[in-house]
């Protein structure tokens, strides 16, 4: 162990020391109840019940690790986002003519458009919330849900077709109708019992890459004051927030089959974000050189940094002093006590999942959970 860590101690506090993004591997169980629903050979009651069953274990399996944080695995979601962003009053899924672009690959042609104005009503996910609060006992309960930054960037950045639409007279009218959801959805969350939130953006990652942020400027769009304005929807929408309740934020680069849709260090948005951001902790990734280097932490004020050092896209296991050495090095840029460990994204951000296997998935978590314990101790 180095000097840097004799200081090192643990946290009570999320994010933990040891902490993870959210999502795991579906299990068979609710694969194969989800294909049956479809096939008409079940009811949705019928899939509710795997699911249920499927999210226990695996609560069960997250605390046999060591983390401090559960959560639902987002078993019940198709999407990370989309999902969320159906539920919402004003918005449904739909089908698109093509998928997302990814490295080597596209998604499903889905997204969601706006049909009236937004508004967090009775959302299904406070239910699915309350169902992961009661399984997690004394564990703490983590919820995760896209940014309120990302709906912006789906709908009227995402799609180059997007039209404003009459009821949202202005681009403020616009932007204020989706903070004003994200009000009612925090205190909504808080109200069903939920002490840490996640907010789950790839817009961020677009902001870091050269070439996506050169293509928005031949669209006419200035990425600069793109990530100012999302830094004031971030703020405005967890403003009222309860001093009890934690809001994080994970930036991502995509994470789709393994595999992305962007590359580029922190630096073009660290200014604005990490120095502005009203958030009380960053998950970043920082398993390949894609995300580039710890430079851009300096921005960072009192949040607390959960690095992500550990790749869930590959089943192989990183070595521990390969990862200690790089903890070593953020450290130089931020205190250790503001640092904390996590795989670089979570194991399935769709249904799909990465290509990995449950037992390399478990592997990883357990590396991330001894590791900590001999960093912060």
């Amino acid at each position: 162990m180095t000097k840097t860590f004799a200081s090192a101690t643990t946290r009570d506090l999320p994010p933990f020391r040891a902490d993870h993004v959210g999502s795991f591997l579906r299990p068979e169980s609710v694969r194969t109840a989800r294909l049956r629903l479809q096939a008409g050979e079940i009811s949705e009651d019928d899939l509710r019940a795997a699911e249920d069953a499927a999210i226990r274990d695996l609560v069960e399996k997250q605390k046999a690790c060591g983390l401090r944080a559960v959560t639902d695995g987002e078993f019940r979601r198709s999407w990370w986002h989309l999902d969320f962003f159906a539920g919402l009053d004003g918005l449904r899924k739909k089908t698109t003519s093509t998928g997302f672009a990814f490295h080597d690959v596209h998604t499903r042609a889905e997204s969601v458009e706006l049909v009236d104005e937004i508004r967090f009503g009775a959302h299904p996910m406070l239910e699915h919330f309350a169902f992961l609060r009661d399984c997690a006992g004394t564990h703490t309960a983590k919820m995760t849900i896209p940014s309120p930054a990302m709906l912006h960037f789906v709908l009227a950045v995402r799609d180059e077709r997007f039209a404003r639409p009459a009821f949202y007279p202005t681009e403020n009218a616009f932007t204020e109708g989706i903070v004003q959801a994200y009000r009612d959805a925090v205190a909504a969350f808080y109200n069903a019992g939920c002490r840490y939130l996640q907010l789950d953006d790839t817009s961020w990652g677009a902001l870091c890459s050269v070439e996506q942020r050169a293509a928005m400027r031949e669209r006419g769009i200035d990425p600069d004051g793109l990530a100012e304005r999302y830094v004031d929807i971030l703020n405005a929408a967890i403003a009222e927030r309860p001093a009890d309740m934690t809001v994080t934020m994970h930036i991502c680069r995509g994470n789709y089959r393994s595999t992305w849709f962007s590359s580029g260090g922190y630096e073009p948005v660290a200014p604005q974000l990490f120095a502005n951001g009203r958030l009380d902790g960053f998950f970043l990734e920082y398993d390949t050189d894609r995300a580039g280097d710890f430079a851009p932490l300096r921005h960072i004020r009192d949040q607390q940094v959960v690095l992500g050092l550990v790749s869930s896209k590959t089943g192989e296991l990183e070595k521990a002093e390969d990862v200690l050495a790089r903890i070593d090095e953020a450290a130089a840029v931020v205190p250790i006590n503001q640092l904390c460990l996590s795989p670089q994204c979570g194991f399935s951000s769709t249904e799909e999942g990465n290509t990995l296997s449950e037992e390399q998935q478990w592997a990883k978590i357990r590396f991330i959970t001894e590791l900590a314990a001999t960093v912060w101790k």
